[in-house]
């Protein structure tokens, strides 16, 4: 990962676009975007990838999600600060970009 003043994951990246979900969520994919967002995180989990404590940690919060009908959505808004931690020990700089923009548009 890099350690330059560069390095998308020590400052805030930018959103892409410039909505406003105060003002309106037309324009936001927030379902399709926290869908994509869980497709790459199961990715991540599954090929073992960052501290098994994680891994672990998420699947039985999968489980839960599962069990509570709840959609993506909800799953990463609640787990925002655990999501960017997780991350940070991967160098998946585009998913981390993802859970950015969603953080920003959508939740």
């Amino acid at each position: 990962m890099e350690t330059s003043s560069e390095n998308t994951m020590s400052t805030q990246p930018q959103s892409k676009s410039q909505t406003d979900r105060y003002v309106s969520f037309c324009g936001i994919e927030c379902d399709r975007n926290a869908n994509e967002f869980m497709q790459k995180l199961e990715n991540h989990i599954t090929q073992g990838h960052g501290d098994p404590r994680w891994q672990e940690y998420f699947r039985q919060k999968r489980e839960q999600q599962a069990k509570l009908n709840q959609d993506n959505l909800y799953f990463v808004g609640a787990q925002m600060n655990n999501l960017y931690a997780y991350l940070e020990t991967l160098e998946d700089d585009a998913l981390y970009n993802l859970l950015w923009d969603l953080e920003q548009e959508c939740c």
